[in-house]
């Protein structure tokens, strides 16, 4: 890990103070990773529509709704190679939400989501998402590629 040292003007230290108590941070170095994590992202997403992403995809949906449930399952089949899981729960006798974790290009995943959540009935809908190559580079910060691009750890630790 390397240590930075960034300079603030006053105003700027009291808001990032104010915003660490607001979001719960216990220390500005979690606050700024965080930010920055969420700008590389950002930035993966705007640079390349095929750059690998984690999805999280949930939408409440009126069960009465004619034909819907089997066009929202429709759609996962069709998408089967995006859905990593999915959980279905009954909020009332109208509504149930569902979420999937979902992973791929952004672009398919951006699609796919917006054609669920664009469906008739469906109420509410959002979409997160997170970059999978910063997320793989955190998990495995030691993790090299040879020169055939393929994955090579230098560490002694077994993967399956």
């Amino acid at each position: 890990m390397q240590r930075l040292t960034i300079s603030l003007d006053d105003r700027l230290a009291v808001e990032l103070d104010q915003l660490m108590r607001l979001k719960g941070y216990s220390s500005r170095s979690e606050a700024f990773r965080d930010m920055l994590r969420r700008e590389l992202g950002q930035q993966a997403a705007s640079a390349d529509p095929q750059a690998p992403f984690i999805a999280i995809l949930s939408y409440v949906y009126d069960h009465h709704e004619r034909q819907l449930a089997t066009r929202l399952t429709e759609l996962q089949h069709d998408h089967h190679d995006l859905t990593i899981s999915t959980m279905h729960a009954h909020l009332s006798q109208e509504e149930c939400v569902e979420t999937a974790i979902l992973r791929g290009p952004l672009r398919a995943l951006t699609e796919f989501a917006q054609s669920v959540i664009a469906q008739t009935g469906v109420r509410h809908g959002s979409i997160n998402l997170i970059p999978l190559e910063n997320l793989a580079e955190q998990i495995h910060p030691d993790r090299h590629d040879d020169s055939a691009g393929k994955s090579v750890h230098h560490h002694d630790h077994p993967h399956p």
